[in-house]
């Protein structure tokens, strides 16, 4: 892990963004108590605010609620089902 100011990384961004892409985890530290981790985003990755996450949570609940959940005994049964999506 690097360990960089707030500073460091306005200076050379590119480069440390470089290192993100590389696979290098960066912390940036601003200030005393303040510290951000640099991490690429890829297309697998889903952005969502807290809010829509526990939203969504909320959806699921309800729909198993109302019946509406899929019930899976094994990893066989586990495995057919995503499969099928």
């Amino acid at each position: 892990m690097l360990v960089i100011s707030s500073r460091e990384f306005r200076d050379r961004q590119k480069n440390y963004l470089d290192s993100v892409d590389a696979g290098m985890e960066v912390l940036i530290q601003r200030g005393k108590n303040k510290s951000y981790r640099v991490t690429a985003v890829s297309g697998d990755d889903t952005l969502m605010s807290k809010n829509e996450f526990f939203a969504k949570i909320d959806h699921a609940v309800n729909e198993i609620a109302e019946g509406k959940g899929t019930v899976v005994k094994d990893r066989s049964e586990l495995m057919a089902y995503f499969d099928s999506l």
